[in-house]
């Protein structure tokens, strides 16, 4: 007689199916749960804002339409999110692309809102803000002898525009002094995002802002800065000092200009999978000469997404002072109405994966903002060519003074700043380290005999 064996395989696989298909039930009725009474808190929620926005249509002072107050609800919930997310209603998003292709009206600066306070994080060059002495890191506290405490970064943008022509007073309270006005006078701002020079056969490009044009502008530069020195070409400034930023795609073509492979930037959204990572292509436009980018609190944005990726990759070396930390994306989403919200969706990073938020760049050689007054009149220091009858000396009079100081140029103005003399300092010693290294491996030392004359003298 045979005896029957049971087969256990066939219950063990029933009770694991049984025992996940419960388990899975009960994490979907949590979750459904869970969902049920986030609903359930979010409905009590908006019933709370019904009881406010009726109130306020039936019981305040004055009659406020129902678009000026859910368009200030819009503009409260963003901006409690941070300090650049914001609504915009359709005269500001038609300003603001009016302003990426370079020529907008206002004061020119760049400006941000930091604990309830307007922050200016970079006047423009050449713009009324920028001559009236506008600087980085200035707290705006009052317009036109008014407090703007409390107000939102559009209503304080509102009421910095006006007519071209007019004159509107800001109160400034700058490195915690006491606080002082500054008057400036509104005018249309034409930004030209690109400009150079030459200093001591080094190229100087400066970025004022990155719009449609800036990458064509750099290229541009850059030809006829090659073209005027030649072989003579030693490397280049780029300068981002002041530069809130502004387009992504052209900081990325900017650093592309600069580097042959290689990430430029990378992104990472809400979500894991949620993340975009940009490379370079083949092609540089100084063909590997050195570069020096001139960074400080003022550099923002895209700003910090060049120099960030120009110092991972080893292709500039950093010199300034730590840059303003803006390492957030923002993406313009369009509403019904021609309006738009700019809401935060990403985070920037380095290619080594460091994130820009609130740390910045931190330049390779710290050097502070300064002025250095040169003068064209010679030294009154006494030299060996100063002394009467001096060994070769071919000139009768050592000593020029000049009677009158004549106006320095363009490129003496520039050397001037600490921070670009520093860096034309940096490239210079690097040609010429180069330039010595070259010579040696190249030059045949020929050891000549030295004689020694002495003289022996018999007593």
């Amino acid at each position: 007689m045979i005896k029957k064996i049971p087969n256990y395989s066939v219950y063990y696989k029933t009770n694991i199916f049984l025992t996940f298909f419960i388990i899975f039930n009960i994490c979907l009725i949590v979750q459904n749960f869970a969902i049920a009474e986030n609903r359930q808190e979010t409905y009590k929620q908006l019933n709370l804002f019904g009881d406010v926005f009726q109130r306020v249509q039936e019981q305040y002072v004055e009659e406020v339409t129902d678009k000026k107050l859910i368009e200030a609800a819009i503009s409260g919930m963003l901006q409690s999110l941070d300090p650049h997310s914001s609504y915009l209603s359709p005269e500001s998003y038609k300003d603001m692309q009016v302003k990426t292709k370079g020529k907008f009206g206002g004061l020119g600066i760049e400006i941000t809102m930091e604990d309830g306070v307007v922050k200016v994080v970079s006047p423009i060059d050449d713009t009324p803000a920028a001559n009236a002495g506008m600087k980085s890191g200035d707290l705006i506290i009052g317009i036109n002898g008014e407090s703007i405490r409390g107000l939102s970064i559009n209503e304080a943008v509102s009421q910095l525009r006006g007519p071209v022509g007019s004159k509107v007073m800001i109160t400034v309270v700058r490195d915690k002094k006491d606080p002082f006005e500054i008057e400036i006078i509104r005018d249309v701002i034409k930004i030209r995002s690109v400009r150079h020079n030459i200093i001591k056969n080094i190229g100087y490009v400066r970025l004022t802002t990155f719009s449609d044009t800036t990458t064509s502008g750099l290229e541009k530069s850059v030809d006829e800065i090659k073209k005027e020195l030649g072989k003579k070409f030693q490397g280049l400034i780029l300068d981002l000092r002041n530069n809130p930023g502004g387009l992504l795609n052209q900081s990325i073509s900017v650093t592309d200009s600069f580097l042959n492979q290689g990430e430029i930037v990378s992104t990472q959204g809400r979500k894991n999978d949620d993340t975009s990572r940009i490379f370079a292509k083949q092609g540089d436009i100084i063909n590997g000469k050195p570069i020096i980018v001139l960074i400080n609190s003022g550099s923002a944005s895209a700003s910090e997404i060049v120099a960030g990726a120009l110092k991972d990759h080893s292709r500039a070396i950093i010199v300034g002072t730590r840059s303003f930390g803006k390492g957030s994306v923002q993406s313009i989403i369009p509403l019904a109405g021609n309006g738009a919200m700019r809401l935060t969706t990403a985070r920037y990073y380095t290619p080594s994966g460091v994130s820009i938020q609130a740390k910045g760049i931190e330049p390779d050689i710290i050097v502070e903002a300064g002025i250095t007054e040169l003068s064209k009149q010679t030294s009154d220091n006494r030299r060996e060519e100063n002394l009467r009858g001096a060994l070769d000396k071919k000139e009768k009079d050592a000593r020029k003074v000049i009677a009158n100081k004549p106006e320095l140029t363009p490129v003496e103005k520039l050397l001037q700043d600490n921070q670009i003399s520093r860096a034309v300092d940096l490239i210079r010693g690097i040609n010429l380290f180069s330039n010595k290294k070259k010579q040696t491996s190249t030059a045949k030392v020929i050891k000549k005999p030295f004689k020694n004359k002495v003289s022996s003298f018999n007593n």
